[in-house]
């Protein structure tokens, strides 16, 4: 594929240049700019063949759910000198790394280690159901500055994630092989991360995964009963509470639930029940972005130091049909018990999936609250 140039006109009141090009190893680059992107800018890649690998799924019997297989990912570059990070902008032609040089906002490219890819197409014969690793990974680069972070962005560029989030939603869900489309950022080691400079994944898969397929199983049931959405009725007596709430915008708001599991678990939703972030219109994306980059801000206030935490964007499955129980929101997730102790999964949560929470949601709602930042 040649150069593709577009003008993205979306609902969000916004018009944003869309560049796809073709990497060396035949993977897609995407980069996205409020500015005109140069036709001189050329797809650069760590590697002029593709990693080979074809995951596969195998069924669990006892839980009721599939294990990828993914053995190839065993190779993938881990914690990199800054330097030689391979999502680094291209410096040398004899160290090109995937972001090329060239003035652009943010990029999107199909991940060189896939745990799902569309290009699977064996799976062994087990006495359990076995299939092909079908599914979509790709990696979503913030900013070209490896030394910020997402809340650290500017609002504009804040919002410009959650604008190509919902592009690539749109774009990957469309296709028949997808069922759920599920963009989360890790940051930190502490929770696994192989690459510091900022990014987010996404991933993509052939079904709806087990936890976002509960939630949608209970938002169904709520509506189907009461022709209302469970989060959004959950959200509105959150907010008469208060107690709770983190940071309030006129169409989104932030808050430590009543159910936390983790102390300082957070939701970050818009107001307004709606099942992708591809239908907010241009105000509620604009709110949404101005209250997660509210938070990500007090957290390392908090802390004094970058925060770990991992994040996951929950929406409506990509099936074709409408879910108007689904109600697209955030989930932050950090690691930690106090201000000097890791919380990590102990037996009760791993082996029993039952939580235990050392903090009450109120006391670490009222602690976030209390940390004043700037936008």
């Amino acid at each position: 594929m040649s150069s593709v140039i577009f003008i993205w006109e979306s609902n969000k009141g916004t018009s944003m240049i869309k560049k796809e090009l073709l990497k060396p190893d035949g993977r897609l680059l995407i980069l996205y700019s409020n500015r005109p992107i140069s036709e001189e800018i050329v797809a650069t890649a760590p590697l002029h063949t593709p990693i080979k690998g074809s995951p596969h799924l195998r069924w669990n019997p006892l839980r009721g759910e599939w294990v990828c297989y993914a053995t190839h990912r065993q190779n993938r570059t881990f914690l990199p000198p800054k330097e030689y990070s391979p999502l680094a902008v291209t410096r040398s032609k004899d160290f090109p790394t995937e972001l090329p040089a060239g003035d652009y906002d943010m990029a999107v490219f199909e991940n060189l280690f896939p745990s799902l890819t569309e290009k699977a197409e064996e799976a062994p014969e087990l006495f359990v159901p076995t299939r092909p690793g079908v599914g979509h990974c790709e990696v979503v680069v913030f900013t070209q500055n490896p030394e910020t972070s997402l809340g650290m962005l500017p609002l504009d560029q804040v919002r410009m994630v959650l604008e190509v989030w919902a592009d690539r939603t749109q774009d990957i869900g469309s296709r028949s092989a997808i069922q759920y489309v599920m963009p989360f950022e890790n940051r930190g080691v502490e929770v696994g991360v192989t690459l510091h400079h900022p990014h987010g994944q996404i991933y993509s898969y052939p079904f709806v995964p087990p936890v976002p397929a509960r939630m949608l199983e209970m938002q169904t049931q709520y509506y189907d009963k009461h022709g209302r959405g469970l989060l959004e009725d959950f959200l509105a007596q959150e907010q008469s509470h208060e107690k709770r709430l983190i940071h309030q915008e006129e169409r989104a708001l932030a808050l430590v639930p009543v159910c936390a599991r983790y102390p300082y678990e957070t939701w970050i939703a818009p107001r307004r029940r709606v099942a992708w972030l591809h239908d907010l219109s241009s105000e509620e994306l604009t709110d949404l972005a101005k209250t997660l980059k509210t938070v990500l801000l007090k957290f390392d206030a908090l802390w004094k130091r970058p925060f770990p935490y991992m994040m996951i964007l929950y929406q409506g499955p990509t099936d074709g049909k409408a879910h108007p129980e689904s109600h697209v929101h955030l989930q932050i997730y950090p690691p930690y018990r106090t201000k000097d102790k890791l919380k990590y999964l102990a037996g009760t949560e791993m082996g029993a999936g039952f939580f235990i929470n050392d903090a009450l949601p109120e006391e670490k709602a009222a602690e976030l609250r209390g940390v004043e930042v700037s936008l």
